[in-house]
């Protein structure tokens, strides 16, 4: 008969015991690759936890359970006298060797490699966009965005043990409604759903608002709904102000200054009531807007105001048809030469579309086809012009609206100025008043000055030096 075997030997005498000890290394080595960061201050991933609270513990637990299962079924083989032959110590010490040796290398190449790698890609924007959340009208503008090179965690994610747990509490919420497939239609904006991370602990990472930003010139260029698509300029010098100094930021989130204000609604557009206090002057003013009673804005939520009130789109932005034409044409995405192009263009763009590629198989063609029946020769001369329209107002469409997701035209209001929503007049309209009769100033002057307006070639542009360069694609 055998010897008596030790426990280290009845341990590795089955496969399941073996494939038990090789998850529960592979669990252990791997939580030291990721663990540490998690206790590092700053989670610069949400997602890891993920990883060390879902997928390790999930592989750890059923190492643990197959151990004792290969044991049972080992020392059955034993009692059997499947393994009568003589116990040879040297070749079970060999076994063990070789087999603990092989899991501790493959566990250092899952541990550097295989989950360093999850873990990065789980920083990604097309992880975070398109894998783990339904987010993809987030994602296309965000691609589209001066931000597009941040991470989304940067800017979505607190700093500190606060802003771990937050995300993974989120997160927990996000992954049973992507899995239920119980996630709101449209996905609410992070303002709108009150779990926005403070500006001051993202934004202000990067940009001081205090700073002074001095003045910036901005030029809006603008195409009618004519034949030619006639241009016509806008031309502003933006008060952008800051610290002592007055203008937007200055006046806003200026030194010593602190402003409230009461929400109507989720999305922010309705702004009963604002409050204004200085620090440095003492100065405090209560704003209401008419037929506001007191008790009414009393009970509505209060909110500091900070960055995102005004930059509330500063990644995800999402254009109106106009807009949007105005800027491919502008940049030269779209020939402005092509008769009508805006204007058929924005009907078509308004167009209902069941399905993202009922719009991908009608739009194009439709456009194709308006130049056809109506431009024959244009279409003849410039028919690769006019296929390159059809593809970029396409891409239009596909950045802004999601049928199935019900994102349209509006969806996401931009409060950044007041041309196409109300932005600033939610406060600046001239009516929040006081009770003395002072009122939240309506200036234009405050905020910027006007160079020039719809002006089809305004003489400051050719005063600066830039009027040929704007116009160039004018000539297309």
């Amino acid at each position: 008969m055998t010897s008596e075997r030790p426990a280290w030997f009845v341990l590795t005498r089955h496969w399941l015991s073996l494939v038990g000890v090789a998850l529960l290394a592979t669990a252990l080595i791997s939580l030291l690759f990721v663990l540490p960061q998690q206790i590092r201050g700053h989670v610069d991933n949400p997602y890891v936890g993920i990883v060390v609270f879902l997928v390790l513990p999930a592989i750890f637990f059923i190492g643990l359970l197959l151990i004792p299962i290969g044991v049972y079924l080992s020392k059955r083989q034993i009692r059997r006298g499947l393994d009568a032959e003589t116990f040879d110590r040297k070749m079970a010490l060999r076994r063990i060797t070789w087999f603990f040796g092989a899991t501790t290398l493959l566990n250092i190449l899952v541990g550097t490699q295989v989950t360093y790698r999850a873990v990065e890609h789980m920083e990604t924007p097309q992880f975070c966009g398109g894998t783990c959340h339904t987010m993809n009208p987030e994602l296309a503008a965000y691609e589209n965005s001066p931000h597009s090179r941040v991470e989304c965690v940067e800017c979505h994610v607190a700093p500190g043990a606060a802003g771990w747990i937050s995300s993974k509490t989120n997160g927990i919420r996000q992954l049973v409604e992507s899995v239920l497939n119980t996630y709101p239609r449209p996905i609410p904006s992070a303002l709108e759903s009150s779990r926005l991370v403070p500006a001051r602990e993202t934004c202000e990472n990067c940009h001081w608002p205090r700073k002074f930003g001095g003045v910036r010139l901005r030029v809006f260029s603008k195409y009618a709904d004519d034949e030619p698509n006639t241009r016509s300029e806008t031309v502003l010098l933006m008060l952008v102000g800051g610290n002592r100094i007055s203008g937007i930021h200055g006046a806003h989130l200026g030194r010593g200054v602190h402003i409230r204000f009461a929400a109507a609604d989720a999305k922010r557009q309705t702004i009963p009531w604002v409050e204004y206090r200085n620090a440095d002057t003492g100065d405090v003013r209560t704003f209401v807007a008419p037929e506001t009673q007191p008790h009414s804005a009393e009970a509505l939520p209060k909110f500091e105001m900070e960055c995102v009130d005004c930059h509330n789109r500063p990644t995800h932005t999402f254009d109106l048809p106009e807009r949007a034409m105005d800027k491919a044409l502008a940049l030269g995405d779209i020939a402005v030469g092509l008769p009508y192009i805006k204007k058929r263009s924005v009907e078509l763009l308004k167009a209902n579309y069941a399905t993202s590629a009922e719009a991908a198989a009608k739009l194009p063609p439709t456009l194709a086809a308006f130049y056809q029946q109506n431009y024959p020769d244009v279409y003849a001369a410039r028919s690769q012009d006019i296929h390159h329209a059809g593809e970029a107002v396409l891409a239009i469409y596909s950045r802004n609206v999601f049928p199935d997701l019900k994102v349209t035209w509006g969806t996401y209001p931009n409060n950044l100025g007041h041309t196409d929503y109300p932005g600033c007049f939610r406060c600046h309209d001239g009516s929040h008043t006081t009770a003395d009769g002072r009122a939240i100033t309506q200036d234009c002057s405050t905020c910027h000055e006007s160079l020039a307006m719809d002006e089809a070639s305004p003489e400051i542009l050719k005063t600066l030096g830039i009027a040929d360069r704007i116009s160039k694609v004018q000539k297309q």
